[in-house]
């Protein structure tokens, strides 16, 4: 998927922190120097619901404030947080 359509489909921020991120996500892992997340998106009843996000660390700061770009996020959803976590960590 496009970065632009999955900002607007998702309503990912781009660029952000892995703060903020976490604030709004509750499935959010930092893996090396990038931060990915499962999200929720409802797609009507008995439909996969979850999809993945990568971002990646804009400088030298890991920390929970650092900016952190979106890199890749799943074009299809997937039908639980873990399959859509293991998507994004293929990014």
């Amino acid at each position: 998927m496009k970065i632009n359509d999955a900002m607007r489909i998702y309503r990912l921020p781009n660029p952000t922190t892995p703060e903020d991120l976490e604030c709004r996500w509750s499935k959010l892992l930092t893996f090396g120097d990038r931060v990915v997340i499962a999200g929720y998106f409802f797609n009507g009843p008995n439909k996969p619901c979850y999809f993945g996000a990568a971002y990646e660390f804009l400088g030298d700061d890991h920390t929970c404030e650092g900016a952190i770009g979106l890199r890749a996020a799943s074009g299809a959803e997937f039908e639980d947080d873990g399959h859509a976590i293991a998507w994004a960590m293929q990014q």
